[in-house]
């Protein structure tokens, strides 16, 4: 007896036939290029394809046309120089490239396809329908990204089947060639959604602008991006109903704020990562999450081992890719997020990455946890705690500080009773070891094309 084939689900499955996707981008002056046809399909069908793309509508044409089709593609963000893209195709192995730009060129010997966005899907009846690998790098705050492959089904594992009937106009900080921005635009697929996306080159309130005229009812992005949203006078022009943050630790200070500016609206902080995939979503306005989640989510396991949070489910990636790649899953399955976790009481509360621990004097200091008290001033809008080295007395603690509007512009006397206060605050709540030694203000904070904060070493 012959057992039959289950086709996978892919891409072009979820989208909606009635509602088909809008993609609403700044506008782009770049030359008109062919899209992708049934004839690329086939050149392509079974390869491992790198996609490198200027423009996130050429991405989204590559995805929805290729998932399926390719063995696997690697999704890249467009700020990649070409000696990590090389690097990338190499430890993927890939086997064809699409990009828009007219001179790509990366030194390697791999057929390149200049195509643009696409206006339908290619046909791919014929085709052998498989299962591809989507593939992206990390997207942390410091270090060289890895390869993390993921199947389709574990990256739509956390979309809601219900999604597609509450009309959403979704909007998004992020960039839908990294993992949070991915997530958003497969959302909207799923809900046959008008997507509002933006681009580093293009200012706040045009971005806002565009977000208003399309009437964006859901906006996400990483607790930096809301924080640079309400510094400005941009904020009051949008109404969501829903907002979430994802991608760092949503602190008190941030969570209190968009109560505060949006207080009928949903404010959810989701935890992900580009290993873990979509853990969990927090919607009770605390930081943190409920211990009880500890004890197990529909699907979602979690445990604090080691002092961080592992987790395992079934929209975990698969594995880390290239030959000297290192192991994701441990025996059990479970993915070791990085994240320190500790629980007190009820609540688990995030410190911050083990990674990016700071070491003073032989005691560890986490930024983060540093940052959630200075975010606390009534004054201050962001903050950014970081190392200093001193050739005698080895890291210090140093923190860049940006202020609401109303204290910027006060006066020098009032920003020196400003730092007074808010190191005092520091003094009060944190361990000696963890006081800055030095407290400057600044006009605004780096971010990374994640979105997250920059936390280079100085």
């Amino acid at each position: 007896m012959t057992v039959p084939q289950i086709k996978p689900v892919v891409l072009r499955d979820l989208l909606n036939a009635d509602t088909a996707l809008r993609i609403d981008l700044p506008d782009d002056t770049s030359p008109a290029l062919p899209g992708l046809d049934r004839d690329d399909l086939i050149q392509l069908a079974g390869r491992t394809v790198l996609i490198a793309t200027r423009s996130q509508a050429s991405t989204a044409a590559a995805l929805i046309a290729l998932d399926g089709v390719a063995s696997a593609f690697v999704i890249c963000p467009p700020d990649m120089s070409s000696d990590l893209l090389r690097s990338i195709a190499e430890t993927a192995g890939v086997e064809a490239i699409i990009t828009d730009h007219s001179d790509f060129d990366i030194g390697m010997n791999i057929p390149v396809l200049v195509r643009g966005t696409n206006n339908g899907i290619p046909d791919a009846k014929g085709l052998q329908q498989q299962e591809t690998r989507w593939i992206m790098p990390t997207s942390g705050t410091t270090g060289r990204p890895k390869l993390v492959a993921h199947r389709f089904s574990a990256l739509i594992g956390a979309i809601s089947s219900t999604s597609a009937s509450t009309n959403p106009v979704w909007a998004t900080f992020y960039d839908i060639r990294r993992y949070g921005g991915l997530q958003i635009f497969l959302r909207a697929c799923a809900a046959g959604a008008r997507l509002v996306l933006t681009n580093p080159t293009e200012q706040l309130g045009d971005f806002i602008g565009r977000c208003t005229a399309a009437g964006v009812t859901h906006l996400t992005g990483t607790p930096s991006h809301w924080r640079r949203l309400l510094m400005s006078p941009f904020a009051s022009q949008i109404d969501p109903a829903y907002v979430r943050l994802s991608g760092e630790i949503a602190d008190r200070a941030i969570l209190d704020a968009l109560r505060a500016k949006w207080p009928s609206a949903a404010i959810i902080h989701a935890y992900a990562s580009t290993e873990a995939g979509v853990g969990f979503e927090v919607s009770d306005g605390q930081e943190g999450f409920p211990a009880a989640y500890l004890g197990g989510l529909p699907g979602i396991y979690l445990k604090i081992e080691a002092d961080t949070l592992r987790i395992r489910s079934s929209r975990t990636a698969l594995t880390y890719v290239g030959p000297d790649a290192p192991v994701l899953l441990d025996d059990d399955g479970f993915v070791d997020t990085d994240d320190v976790v500790e629980r007190v009481g009820d609540r688990c509360y995030f410190r911050g990455r083990r990674s990016g621990v700071v070491n003073v004097g032989g005691n560890k200091v986490h930024p983060e946890e540093v940052e959630r008290v200075i975010n606390l001033h009534p004054s201050v809008s962001m903050s950014r705690v970081r190392s200093r080295r001193n050739p005698i007395l080895g890291d210090l603690i140093v923190a860049d500080v940006v202020l609401k509007p109303s204290a910027s512009a006060a006066s020098e006397l009032d920003h020196t009773k400003l730092k007074d206060e808010i190191l005092s605050a520091c003094r009060r709540d944190l361990a000696r070891h963890k006081v800055p030694v030095a407290l400057e203000f600044s006009a605004s904070l780096p971010l990374i094309g994640s979105g997250k904060m920059g936390r280079q070493h100085a």
